[in-house]
């Protein structure tokens, strides 16, 4: 792999769509080919099974592994059909989210097996590892007031979305205590400020590793 790959991940509302399309800009600006993926979906199955995770009425039904599972299959797809050949092609890879979502919303928040999880993915991902991960931290209050003020029809809301508070409380500790364990490769950013603001951080984090 000789390309960079990027990551950014963080509870709903967190900002991490628009800082995304921020650092590919300024990326672009300076000179690098940059694409940016998102999970789940993207490719043609990825968007298939996003529509079954998130939208779909059958999802009411659906068991933590499934759901699991269906992630993990995902990424597969993901990584084999656009970020492994990105990298060997020397290209700056962003993700809006990647494993540690997996181990954090089905691991630390669902409460499944962590060591499944692990296996699961680096099966899925194998060398495909991101040099850096931008985690943007926001607490609950700021995630709901941010999402309530989003523009989109009513009832828009995802089965992910509506989840109970108590669980996306377990999800941002569950990032935190991941970003504690990995400190050189996960960046805690405090995405509570102006986008102004949380753009120029991520800017110097991810100027020092290209350096």
């Amino acid at each position: 792999m000789t390309g960079v790959f990027v990551t950014f991940e963080g509870i709903e509302a967190c900002g991490k769509s628009t800082q995304v399309k921020r650092l590919q800009r300024r990326l672009e600006a300076a000179g690098r080919n940059v694409i940016a993926v998102h999970e789940p979906g993207f490719t043609q199955i990825g968007s298939a099974i996003r529509h079954l995770l998130l939208h779909a009425k059958e999802a009411n039904a659906m068991q933590s592994v499934t759901e699991l599972l269906l992630f993990e299959a995902s990424r597969a797809q993901l990584v084999a059909e656009v970020i492994r050949p990105s990298l060997a092609m020397g290209l700056t890879v962003l993700s809006d989210r990647f494993y540690d979502s997996t181990t954090v919303y089905q691991g630390a928040a669902r409460g499944l097996d962590c060591a499944f999880i692990r296996m699961l993915n680096e099966a899925v991902v194998q060398e495909c590892k991101p040099l850096m991960t931008l985690l943007l931290d926001i607490d609950l209050e700021t995630s709901f007031l941010r999402q309530m003020r989003r523009v989109r029809p009513v009832g828009a809301r995802d089965r992910m979305e509506q989840l109970p508070s108590e669980f996306f409380e377990k999800v941002r500790q569950g990032y935190l205590e991941t970003a504690k364990a990995e400190p050189d490769r996960i960046k805690v950013i405090d995405a509570s400020r102006e986008e102004d603001q949380v753009e120029q951080e991520i800017w110097e984090q991810v100027n020092a590793l290209f350096s």
